[in-house]
Formats: C-alpha cells, sequence, structure tokens
C-alpha cells in the first residue's frame, strides 16, 4: 500500500515530492518526469500487488523497496549527500517496507 500511495503523491503532487526529494522539476518536462518515474511507475506496481493478492507481485513491491534503500547507502559512498533526518527516515521507511512485503 505505501508504495501505491508514493505512486500516487507521485502522480497528483509532483512538484511537492520533487521538493521532498531534493528534485527540481525543470519545466512541463520535469513535472512530466516525476509524474511518470516516482508517480506512474511506483502507483501501478503497488496497487498491482494490492488489487491481484500475487505473491510474486508483493515480492516485487519488497524487492523495490530494498532496492531503493541498497541505492541509498550506495549513495553515501558515491554521491556524499546531504544525509539528513529525511534521508535516514526515508532509508528506514524503505528497509521496514521492504522486508514486510518480503514477509
Amino acid at each position: 500500500m505505501a508504495l501505491a500511495l508514493s505512486g500516487l503523491a507521485g502522480v497528483m503532487i509532483p512538484e511537492r515530492v520533487g521538493t521532498a526529494l531534493g528534485l527540481s522539476a525543470v519545466g512541463a518536462r520535469g513535472v512530466a518526469e516525476i509524474r511518470a518515474g516516482l508517480g506512474g511507475t511506483y502507483a501501478a506496481l503497488g496497487t498491482w500487488a494490492l488489487v491481484s493478492g500475487d505473491r510474486a507481485a508483493q515480492r516485487a513491491v519488497g524487492v523495490a523497496w530494498l532496492g531503493a534503500a541498497g541505492a541509498r547507502l550506495g549513495s553515501l559512498l558515491v554521491d556524499g549527500p546531504q544525509a539528513d533526518w529525511t534521508f535516514w527516515a526515508y532509508l528506514a521507511a524503505e528497509l521496514g517496507f521492504g522486508a514486510t512485503a518480503l514477509r
């Protein structure tokens, strides 16, 4: 459910989602990319897992969350982002949602 809601937010309020993640949407194309990449993709995957009840779809959601967590941890080494409280909160959510979806 969390992935579907996250995606829905990306579709409905892309500018706010971008700002919350430290992204700037440059023009209409940037907004469209946030809607598609952070919105439609996650909304579709999360909704499919909920609606279908398919265990493989639920595992795909878990793997997606854990993939995001792994990339976030890797970014600490490669990119050196400002790791404020929101960075760590997103990491905790990704790990928690990922582990829960894989159970």
